[in-house]
């Protein structure tokens, strides 16, 4: 369990907003679904953009991201369709911002 304090402060506010032993359960449950990111849609996940799991190693981001941008960024495609360049250049900026999240959120630069 990585996170606690969405579960006790949901298991708080459920049995103060109900005032009912249940009403903690409901609240424990809404906590855990916080911790366990359930509400987060599947563009918030940096990993998935990368076709990788958080348990994987910095080695494993960095060749993920080099395969992937290497594949997709807009440069190569130079006689290409507009359209085809416009979903290329999409895909690495997006490419790009999962990078840098993953960057963020394990502290390295």
């Amino acid at each position: 369990m990585k996170r606690w304090y969405g579960k006790l402060l949901g298991f708080i506010a459920g049995w103060l907003l109900l005032r009912h032993p249940a009403g903690g359960l409901i609240g424990l449950l809404i906590g855990h679904a916080f911790d366990s990111d359930w509400f987060r849609g599947p563009r918030e996940d940096p990993w998935r953009v990368l076709g990788l799991t958080d348990a994987a190693s910095d080695g494993e981001v960095d060749l993920a991201y080099r395969r992937l941008i290497t594949q997709y960024h807009p440069d190569k495609l130079t006689g290409a369709a507009d359209e085809l360049r416009r979903k290329a250049d999409a895909r690495a900026r997006e490419i790009n911002a999962a990078y840098d999240r993953i960057k963020t959120l394990r502290g390295r630069r």
